[in-house]
């Protein structure tokens, strides 16, 4: 487990998901002034396992806390939006796509089949399997 600053908000991803990867670049959450720890799942087990106890099983979404409220999986993307600037393209697209809670929440089994689906082609276990 690597170093994590307990308190501070962050949002946990896949690391070796090339498409979680990514979109937590591809956001530049820090580029629009967001403190938010990007921490990479697979280095942080010791959260993995907190928040599956808590129903939250990452490999079937991103978590993220953020002001003392907890968000998963598509809430993550919508949540995401609101903290991003439309800086870049993906940033504007990000926001039409996600914006919408609903659409964010119909949209999002897609996505979770497509990182599963991409990391058993590449050789890539679950995190949790």
């Amino acid at each position: 487990t690597s170093s994590y600053d307990n308190g501070t908000d962050f949002l946990l991803y896949d690391g070796e998901c090339p498409f979680c990867s990514a979109y937590v670049k591809m956001t530049r959450l820090k580029d629009a002034g967001v403190k938010l720890q990007l921490l990479n799942a697979r280095e942080h087990t010791d959260l993995v396992e907190k928040f599956a106890a808590q129903g939250f099983e990452i490999d079937s979404g991103m978590v993220m806390q953020l002001g003392g409220a907890t968000y998963f999986g598509a809430d993550v993307m919508h949540a995401v939006t609101a903290l991003t600037t439309p800086a870049s393209f993906f940033n504007r697209l990000n926001k039409v796509l996600f914006s919408n809670r609903s659409f964010a929440r119909f949209v999002y089994p897609g996505l979770r089949a497509a990182r599963n689906l991409t990391l058993r082609l590449m050789g890539r276990k679950l995190i949790r399997p």
